[in-house]
């Protein structure tokens, strides 16, 4: 999951394996953790974030580096919202369902992060380890297939650690918390690009700072987490490994996904094209900057021209992403403190978010040509649908269950947060295909990025236009048709015989 892959990460666990393991796990009484110890288990947010907003801008390039074409490295890309869609709701339910006795969540950060490390490493030396290009490419490409992996393993059990021993009045403080973790880990590694004028010819080194600033950030949470072990009574006549709950729990996942309120398929529609839209930015911003608006090139001799130029690209993308990192914090904050205050409807502050990015996009693509400080400043805003994105939908689907609760109906907000997490992979993977069949048809960068952005523009267009007409009164929409289908399904889902 890239950079706007890591934020809200939510194990997609339904309402029915909830319940079991609520009523299996032993409950005690437990003193509220102090924010700033839960702070500092959050720390690892920061870590992974770091990673994904690393990787997202540099790996296109780097896979031209070790001799692939533009296209292959744009196709490769794919590996990641795949990944995250599969391995985030896998991981999330073998987690719920761990009984190690060093508790549900730690065991499986642990083995993320080692393995982690391991595929980072393998994946930044494969320059170095082959005369023959083509399996310096192969080894390239599989290394980040599995880190593509694995580090969902690693990143999916943090959020949860924290929600486990979070008390109900801790929640928007710790919003706060992940935003800012999210902002700082960013601006750290828009940062790092900057120490060498062409970050792709330094893979090992700069990927073994971030490894390193992962190993810290987890050695600190476990230097507090305290878990206590899940505890499952054994039930006569019935099977009740891990492997069963996580089977049942996907089993579960796929029923729940019909017979939700309407507003979250709503929410998942406009979170598509959002992140269509995002992920152009993100992932390709860096190569438009380097290649199109300062006609730099990475391959040209060291102290020519187009080799300076490469640098002064890569320097001016890590300054607008720096800038983009102060802006994410601030406007997250600025958004909550609406939200919670009702100060604006949370579909027109969703939608104007949407349409800043529409706006500079459409700039981008046909007005800032060479122009360094137009780009940095598209840029910078182009940050803003990716706030909006995580800011209102999940506080509208929490807000939607809390009602749903009042009123005596069952609530699934872990599903449904996990589900639109689940829809920004589909936008990511969109956009990482769309690009490739661009830079494919148009053999010539210059003509394509310019074109990503316009993609990124319309879909910017498609998913404001969309949020503007989101029923976030928040009434009860469960009526009707839906409410049938509910009905069916739990009907379905409870007649099923238990794996």
């Amino acid at each position: 999951m890239p950079a706007a892959e890591a934020e809200q990460v939510v194990a997609i666990v339904p309402e029915s394996t909830e319940s079991e393991l609520d009523s299996e796990a032993t409950t005690t009484a437990k003193a509220p953790w102090p924010l700033w110890q839960l702070a500092l288990l959050a720390l690892p947010q920061l870590g992974v974030q770091v990673l994904w907003a690393f990787l997202g801008p540099v790996v296109v390039e780097y896979f031209r580096y070790v001799g692939t074409s533009d296209t292959f490295g744009t196709i490769s890309l794919l590996a990641g919202p795949i990944a995250g869609f599969v391995t985030g709701p896998a991981v999330g339910a073998w987690s719920d369902a761990c009984t190690s006795k060093f508790g549900r969540r730690r065991p499986i950060i642990l083995g993320g992060l080692i393995s982690t490390v391991v595929a980072g490493i393998m994946f930044s030396l494969s320059p170095h380890m082959f005369r023959n290009n083509s399996a310096e490419i192969a080894f390239a490409v599989i290394w980040f297939c599995i880190m593509n992996v694995i580090i969902n393993v690693m990143q999916t059990p943090h959020r949860a650690l924290v929600s486990d021993l979070a008390s109900e009045d801790q929640d928007v403080p710790l919003q706060v918390v992940f935003v800012f973790m999210m902002g700082i880990g960013n601006l750290i590694a828009y940062s790092l690009m900057q120490i060498w004028k062409v970050p792709v010819h330094h893979m090992l080194e700069l990927m073994s700072i971030i490894l390193l600033i992962n190993i810290v950030c987890v050695g600190i949470q476990f230097l507090i987490a305290k878990e206590e072990p899940l505890v499952r009574p054994s039930v006569e006549g019935s099977d009740r490994s891990t492997c069963t709950l996580v089977v049942n729990a996907l089993h579960g996942m796929i029923h729940a996904v019909f017979g939700q309120p309407r507003l979250l398929y709503h929410l998942a529609f406009v979170a598509v094209f959002a992140w269509v839209g995002n992920t152009a930015w993100t992932y390709f911003g860096a190569q438009w900057f380097q290649n199109v608006v300062y006609e730099g090139d990475q391959f040209a001799e060291e102290g020519s021209p187009a080799y300076a130029a490469y640098g002064q690209g890569t320097w001016a993308f890590s300054l607008g992403g720096q800038l983009r990192s102060i802006l994410q914090v601030i406007s997250a904050l600025a958004i909550i403190v609406i939200l919670l205050k009702n100060l604006i409807r949370p579909r027109l502050l969703y939608a104007a978010c949407i349409f800043i990015g529409a706006i500079v996009s459409f700039l981008a693509a046909f007005a800032v040509k060479h122009s360094g400080g137009f780009a940095v400043s598209c840029w910078t805003l182009s940050m803003m649908p990716e706030i909006g994105s995580f800011a209102v939908p999940f506080g509208l689907v929490a807000v939607l269950n809390k009602r749903a609760e009042k009123e005596g109906r069952r609530t699934s907000t872990a599903f449904q947060m996990a589900l639109l997490n689940c829809m920004i992979n589909v936008g990511q993977g969109v956009c990482h295909l769309v690009t490739a069949v661009m830079k494919a048809a148009m053999q010539d960068m210059e003509k394509a990025l310019p074109n990503v952005l316009l993609m990124a523009a319309i879909s910017h267009v498609i998913g404001g236009t969309a949020a503007l007409f989101l029923d976030d009164k928040l009434e009860d929409d469960d009526t009707g048709g839906a409410a049938k289908a509910r009905a069916e399904v739990e009907a379905s889902a409870s007649n099923a015989p238990r794996l």
